[in-house]
């Protein structure tokens, strides 16, 4: 399903016009979730932010790391890699396995997917178990760390559903849902979810990760050769959580079809 909805509530502080797509700036890009995209994972997402695509897979396996098992009581983990394909942008990324290294970035995105899933998660109720979330962007259209938090957490909750059918788990680990969106200031406009065209000139960055419930996992902000106040931190914030809370609705209706 997609979503090219506005938030109205940010409407008093955000200028009408629209942007170099055609978006108002409070809309978010049109976003779909494909479900059993990877058909050997344990629960798959084709996620789409306009023209980013990240396949995010979810993969359970009946172990955790080793430092986990003196753990009482026991609990189970949830980690998370991240990759770009070479063919996802507009020049051949090298793969990280013919650079002998995984690049900073990618390190510090997986963490940051990592994190976010965990932050809903109880991990005593998938005692004895770990779940992978490999998230491969397939074309990098700006926003890559927030589709594939938005996905890995679809993955997730599919893979859950399918080990609580099988009787490997007996309770639902998650307690809230999770999604992100980017949100810049460009010129003088606050604008939502940013593909690259507009990432690349914007004057401040923001990724912001929350939960359905409206709660905060992670905030990061910077600007670029400029500053911001706190008056613009609260219009980016505002104008996030309407973005989220789209992304949320389309999550529920994913996985309810995963």
């Amino acid at each position: 399903m997609y979503i090219n909805g506005k938030s109205m509530e940010n409407e008093n502080i955000i200028s009408s016009e629209s942007r170099f797509d055609g978006r108002m700036p409070a809309q978010l890009r049109d976003i779909k979730f494909e479900t059993g995209i990877a058909p050997n994972a344990t629960g798959s997402v084709l996620v789409s932010f306009g023209n980013t695509k990240v396949i995010c897979a979810a993969t359970a396996e009946k172990r955790v790391p080793s430092w986990m098992n003196a753990l009482v009581p026991p609990k189970g983990w949830i980690s998370a890699e991240y990759s770009m394909l070479p063919y996802s942008t507009l020049s051949r990324k090298q793969r990280a396995s013919s650079a002998g290294k995984v690049d900073g970035r990618s390190v510090e995105i997986q963490r940051l997917i990592g994190r976010s899933i965990r932050a809903v998660a109880d991990l005593e109720k998938m005692a004895g178990i770990t779940l992978w979330l490999d998230c491969d962007v397939l074309q990098a259209d700006g926003g890559t760390r927030t589709a594939s938090i938005s996905g890995a957490y679809v993955a997730a909750k599919i893979a859950v559903k399918k080990l609580l059918e099988a009787g490997d788990i007996t309770e639902d680990p998650f307690v809230d849902s999770v999604s992100a969106v980017s949100v810049g200031v460009l010129g003088d406009k606050v604008v939502l979810d940013l593909p690259y065209e507009e990432d690349k000139d914007a004057d401040v960055d923001a990724n912001i990760v929350m939960t359905g419930s409206g709660k905060f996992v992670e905030l990061q902000a910077s600007g670029e050769e400029a500053t911001f106040d706190a008056d613009q931190l609260a219009q980016l914030i505002s104008l996030a959580k309407g973005g989220i809370e789209q992304i949320s609705k389309l999550q529920v209706e994913a996985i309810a079809n995963g």
